[in-house]
């Protein structure tokens, strides 16, 4: 069984976005402490149903549809395509409750690798001047009505319009489940992408996520920028507004727009082998754009 995950922010707030500061441009805040984990987006339902339907999909990715039942019994039902280290997850509008389930939302999930390093990131949110870090346990309820520890998550606020990213790790209890099947420790305080991710990506094309950029607001911008600066990404300023983050493998680029156009725009992939020729899928309103080589880009239509 191949399992993936959603961090909804319904469970916690909704309204316009917070008071976050945004640090100024510069190095990162010591070493790597948090990696792209997933990213997801809200789109339209011509488009969504696309996806869940697409045989091209089924054969290029570890592509599953399945309903989660999280933290309080909420549920949200994703198109998940997974790699590697990264997956994405797809929704149609109305597929996740609250303002979470609205055309245009999206989010990012950037995960610790080795255990306790969530609790460093959290000190240098403090350190950084955001003035009360949102922590969050999320568990998940594999059909029993019995909830398992699934991950602890810190936000930079409680507040947002369309855009959340929130840091993760990974807890023991989820690992020690049997049904998690997940993969036993590489090493001392594994917590990792790659031992929380089943490896049937290797029998598909795609193999991990290397860039994905996304339309948000301005204040969910200066709310998620120093949450990348704190897990250790390099952000640089981009003219317009926007930041670009890179680190661990993927680069994460932030635009700003009005909310009526946010949303998610393109996702690059890596290949788990190069190929010849160059294939183009079109599937609802977005372009799926295969190789030559082994590289992908799928590009999604200005919600706006």
């Amino acid at each position: 069984m191949v399992l993936a995950l959603s961090l909804t922010l319904t469970g916690l707030a909704a309204g316009a976005s917070g008071a976050a500061p945004a640090p100024d441009d510069g190095p990162p805040t010591g070493r790597q402490l948090l990696f792209f984990n997933h990213a997801y987006g809200v789109l339209d339902r011509e488009t969504a149903d696309a996806i869940e339907h697409s045989a091209y999909l089924r054969d290029f990715a570890n592509f599953q549809v399945r309903t989660t039942t999280g933290t309080g019994g909420q549920t949200w039902t994703g198109r998940y395509l997974t790699g590697r280290e990264t997956y994405l997850e797809l929704f149609g509008v109305g597929d996740v409750p609250g303002q979470d389930g609205t055309l245009g939302a999206a989010g990012t999930g950037i995960s610790a690798e080795t255990a306790g390093d969530l609790a460093t990131v959290t000190q240098r949110l403090r350190d950084q001047g955001v003035p009360a870090p949102v922590t969050f346990r999320q568990t998940r309820d594999f059909g029993d009505g019995v909830p398992v520890p699934w991950f602890d998550a810190v936000f930079t606020t409680d507040r947002y319009d369309a855009f959340g990213a929130w840091g993760m790790e990974y807890l023991p209890e989820y690992f020690a489940d049997p049904r998690s099947n997940t993969e036993p420790a590489a090493r001392p305080g594994d917590v990792g992408r790659e031992r929380y991710l089943s490896d049937a990506y290797r029998d598909h094309l795609m193999r991990d996520v290397t860039s994905i950029r996304i339309a948000v607001t301005a204040g969910d911008l200066a709310n998620t920028v120093p949450l990348l600066r704190a897990g250790g990404f390099a952000v640089r300023d981009l003219a317009g507004g926007g930041v670009v983050a890179q680190g661990g493998g993927t680069t994460v680029r932030l635009d700003p727009v009005a909310r009526e156009r946010a949303g998610l725009r393109q996702v690059e992939m890596s290949l788990d082998h190069p190929v010849g020729q160059r294939h183009v899928e079109r599937i609802g309103h977005s372009t799926l754009v295969v190789g030559p080589g082994a590289r992908a880009v799928w590009t999604f239509g200005d919600v706006g």
